[in-house]
C-alpha cells in the first residue's frame, strides 16, 4: 500500500505512544496535529489507516529493519560494511555481542509498538467517523490483521512484552506491565479470526490502487504462520491449504500462483505479482532525505548491499551501484547453494568478477567475496524523484509469498502427521519452479528436506533466523557466531524501555521476567 503519510515517533515505547507528527511523502515534515478532533470522516480515517500500515516497512536511522537484523543474525550473512564499527547494531547480532544497550532491538521494539499504537488509536476513533458502514468494517478488519502482525513480530523477538489494545494515557505510560507470551498469542489469534470472520476483507485487491493492503488470503496466511509457531500443526496446515490451493496451480479464490521464473521475483517491474501475499512497498519517488532516514520510502537494503567502491571494467558487467558492502554472504551459504539453480539469482560472486577483470570493488569487513544479489542496488533502479539516490531505491521485499506458505504448509503437515503426499507435492512445486527444466524434482516430505528447501528458496528474505529458532537448531547452527542457547533465542528488551518504567528484563538476559 502506497504510504502517503507517515508519523515520527520517539526512541522509546513511551515516546512512540504519544508522538503524532504528520508528514506527507512529497514534502519534509512541516508540523504537528493532535488526534483530538481528527478522524472525523472517511478521508481522515483512511489517512490513519495508511499510517497504520507504514511501520510494516520500518527502517531505523541506523539502517536496522527486521530483514537486516535477522539476516545479520543468521548463518547466511555477516554484518559486513567498512569495518567492525560500521552498522554497529547489526555487528552486535551478527557476532552475538548483544547487550540491552547495544543491538538492533531498539529499532525493532520501536517499529513494532509504533504500529500497535497507530492501530489502537484508529480503532478507538473509527466508530465516531462519518463514513459508509461497509468501508468502516473493512478498515477495522485490516487494523486487526495489522495489530496481529505487529504483535506476532514483537512476541517472537522479545517474548515478554506489554499487550495494549487501547491507547494508553500519558499518565499511565510508565506503569504498563508485561503479560505472558501465551496471552499475546491468544490475542493475535483473536484479532486474525475476527478479521476473517467479519468477512469484510476482500479476496483480492486492484493492483493499481490498493496493492499491499490486507486481504482475506493474507489473514489466513498469517494465521497459519502463527499456528505453526504455536505448534498447532493441524490448524496451521488447514489455514495454509486455503491459501495454497492445488500445489503449482492458480488459487482461483485469492489469485495466488507461483511465478514461472524464480528470477522474476526480484525485478522491480514485477511488484505485487501473483506470488505476493504480503509485500513491503518502497518507491524511488519519495524524496527521502538524510535529515530523516526513518522517513524514507525507499529501500535502504539496496545501497547497503551493493559492493563498496564498485566499478564496472568491461561491457556487460553488472550495473551494481557503489554501496556499503553490508550483509555479505557467508562462504558456508555459498557452498550450500553453489549448485542450486537459484544460486546466481541469490548470490553475487564479486570475487569471480574481480579475478576475471570484469569489475572491481573494495573488500567489506570480514570479506568473503560473496554478496546478496536479490536486493543489491542497481544503476537502472536509481531514484527518479528528488532526494539522494542512496535513500530512494524502489525494490519491494516480501514478508510472505506463496513459495513460503507452500513450505510452511508442508512443514505443518510433516510435523502434525498429515497427508504426506500433499506435503510432497507442495515441496515439488517449489523445486520444479526453481529448476525449470521440465523434470520432476520431487523429494520426500521430511523436515530435513523442508529445512534445506527453505534455506535455498528464501535466502536473505529475513526468514532464516526465525526458522532456526522455531526448529530448535539455532544453538547448533549459530554456535560459531557466538549464539548461546537459552539466551539468544530472543532479543533483550531495550535498556531505555526499562528506565523509570515497570517493564522487567527477560530472564534470558539477566532479568526476572
Amino acid at each position: 500500500m502506497k504510504r502517503y503519510i507517515t508519523y515520527t515517533a520517539g526512541l522509546s515505547i513511551v515516546l512512540s505512544l504519544f508522538s503524532s507528527c504528520k508528514k506527507f511523502v512529497e514534502t519534509d515534515p512541516r508540523g504537528q496535529f493532535t488526534q483530538e478532533g481528527y478522524y472525523r470522516n472517511q478521508a481522515e480515517v483512511f489517512n490513519g489507516l495508511v499510517a497504520a500500515y507504514d511501520p510494516l516497512g520500518f527502517q531505523g536511522g541506523d539502517y536496522v529493519s527486521k530483514i537486516t537484523a535477522m539476516n545479520a543474525g543468521s548463518d547466511d550473512n555477516l554484518a559486513g560494511g567498512g569495518g567492525s564499527s560500521d552498522f554497529t547494531p547489526l555487528q552486535a547480532i551478527s557476532n552475538y555481542t548483544l547487550i540491552p544497550a547495544n543491538g538492533p532491538q531498539d529499532a525493532l521494539w520501536k517499529g513494532g509498538f509504533l504500529g500497535v499504537y497507530r492501530v489502537n488509536i484508529l480503532l478507538s476513533k473509527i466508530d465516531g467517523a462519518t463514513m459508509p458502514e461497509d468501508i468502516r468494517s473493512r478498515y477495522k478488519a485490516e487494523l486487526k490483521a495489522l495489530r496481529a502482525y505487529y504483535y506476532f513480530d514483537l512476541v517472537r523477538l522479545f517474548k515478554n512484552i506489554p499487550l495494549m489494545l487501547t491507547p494508553v494515557a500519558p499518565e499511565q505510560a510508565y506503569s504498563v506491565l508485561q503479560v505472558t507470551p501465551e496471552e499475546v498469542y491468544t490475542q493475535i489469534e483473536k484479532d486474525l479470526k475476527e478479521a476473517i470472520a467479519e468477512d469484510k476483507l476482500p479476496n483480492t485487491v486492484p493492483k493499481a490502487t490498493e496493492a499491499g493492503r490486507m486481504t482475506k488470503g493474507t489473514a489466513h496466511a498469517l494465521l497459519g504462520k502463527v499456528y505453526l509457531y504455536e505448534k498447532k500443526f493441524t490448524e496451521s496446515a488447514a489455514e495454509f491449504a486455503l491459501v495454497n490451493g492445488v500445489p503449482g496451480q492458480l488459487n482461483s479464490v485469492y489469485g495466488y500462483k507461483l511465478l514461472d521464473d524464480f528470477a522474476a521475483l526480484w525485478k522491480t517491474v514485477n511488484k505485487f505479482n501473483t506470488e505476493s501475499i504480503l509485500e513491503i512497498s518502497h518507491t524511488s519517488k519519495g524524496n527521502g532525505a538524510w535529515s530523516c532516514i526513518e522517513c524514507t520510502e525507499g529501500n535502504l537494503l539496496s545501497i547497503m548491499l551493493a559492493p563498496r567502491a564498485y566499478t564496472a571494467l568491461l561491457p556487460g558487467a553488472p550495473d551494481y551501484v557503489s554501496g556499503y558492502g553490508a550483509l555479505i554472504v557467508t562462504k558456508n551459504f555459498f557452498d550450500f547453494i553453489h549448485f542450486d539453480p537459484r544460486n546466481k539469482t541469490s548470490v553475487a560472486n564479486l570475487d569471480s568478477l574481480k579475478k576475471a577483470g570484469v569489475a572491481k570493488y573494495d573488500n567489506s569487513y570480514e570479506n568473503t567475496g560473496f554478496f546478496v544479489e536479490k536486493f543489491a542496488g542497481r544503476a537502472s533502479d536509481k531514484s527518479t524523484g528528488g532526494g539522494p539516490s542512496e535513500l530512494n531505491y524502489p525494490q519491494n521485499t516480501y514478508e510472505i509469498r506463496l513459495a513460503d506458505t507452500y513450505l510452511m504448509e508442508a512443514e505443518a503437515i510433516v510435523r502434525g502427521g498429515g497427508d504426506l503426499s500433499r506435503a510432497r507435492a507442495l515441496i515439488a512445486a517449489v523445486r520444479n519452479r526453481a529448476f525449470k527444466d521440465g523434470k520432476d524434482h520431487a523429494v520426500d516430505a521430511t523436515l530435513d528436506n523442508i529445512i534445506t528447501e527453505r534455506r535455498a528458496e528464501l535466502a536473505f528474505e529475513g526468514q532464516r533466523w526465525f526458522d532456526l529458532i522455531r526448529w530448535g537448531k539455532a544453538a547448533t547452527v549459530l554456535a560459531s557466531k557466538g549464539f548461546i542457547a537459552g539466551k539468544h533465542e530472543i532479543l533483550p528488551i531495550p535498556l531505555k524501555e526499562l528506565e523509570n518504567t515497570k517493564l522487567v528484563q527477560s530472564k534470558e538476559w539477566g532479568g526476572t521476567k
